[in-house]
């Protein structure tokens, strides 16, 4: 008798083997999946904690320098003038010094720089909070050099949640923005949570109606146009038929991100 290997004979998974594969492969694929989602669960709760933050540190300032970060018009006493040209107002007199700010003009409203790569006061906003040991980061100072508007990673801070980052504007006392996505209303100073633009401000989207409802539920009263935080583009993120309609809901059955987080008069 001769015994041998048999070429022709061909070894399978049997279906136990095959079942116990597709198992670990699902319970793979859902700690992937349940991984994923607390990631997500994590950085948007970070949002309203970082927006406690900077709220804190604009209070602190305030108390501590009797005005608003970036139109602080004493600021180059403490810091020195950060550049010698004429977008970098100094009231004080100081020299310059590449690490140091611009003043504000102390009117209490935090404007826009003359043009781009200029300083202005909502760049200096974050500027006047880092050097003055109230936030993290380190900041130009200075608008973007595509527009006025233009926030970069350099300018404002990052936000822990993907693609989001933290930025303000202001509206003259008594006006409503133009801006067809915003929802009517005075928003004076306002504080913006968004994803950065190529051009522009923070206007990108980066979260769901449902999770702008949620962070909205938790920090506020949970309707997007009312509140002391109201929804951008109300289009997409609510079930409004225009920016008037201030007692609309979030369009709670959407899954595409639509939503970007503005917070009126956030300095009072």
């Amino acid at each position: 008798m001769k015994f041998g290997v048999n070429l022709n004979m061909r070894q399978a998974f049997s279906l136990v083997e095959l079942s116990i594969v597709l198992v670990i492969l699902g319970l793979l694929t859902g700690g992937i999946l349940a991984g994923q989602s607390l990631i997500r669960a994590a950085e948007l709760r970070s949002v309203s904690a970082e927006h406690a933050r900077y709220l804190a540190a604009v209070h602190t300032f305030r108390d501590k320098y009797f005005a608003l970060p970036g139109d602080f018009r004493d600021a180059t006493r403490f810091w020195n003038r950060q550049l010698g040209t004429a977008d970098c107002v100094s009231n004080s007199g100081a020299g310059t010094l590449a690490t140091g700010v611009c003043d504000g003009n102390g009117n209490g409203q935090i404007a826009l720089p003359a043009a781009a790569s200029q300083s202005g006061e909502m760049y200096q906003f974050w500027r006047h909070l880092a050097l003055a040991g109230l936030v993290e980061g380190t900041y130009t100072g200075l608008a973007g050099t595509a527009t006025v508007f233009h926030m970069t990673a350099d300018n404002v801070p990052r936000s822990k949640l993907n693609q989001g980052s933290w930025g303000q504007r202001e509206f003259l006392p008594g006006t409503t923005p133009a801006s067809a996505d915003l929802m009517t209303g005075q928003y004076g100073n306002w504080m913006q949570f968004g994803g950065f633009n190529p051009t522009f401000d923070n206007l990108n989207s980066v979260l769901k109606p449902e999770e702008a409802w949620n962070i909205d539920t938790k920090m506020d009263d949970g309707r997007p146009g009312r509140g002391r935080l109201v929804i951008r583009y109300w289009a997409t993120c609510t079930n409004a038929a225009s920016g008037n309609d201030l007692d609309t809901t979030y369009r709670l059955d959407s899954q595409a991100l639509g939503c970007v987080l503005t917070f009126p008069n956030f300095a009072g």
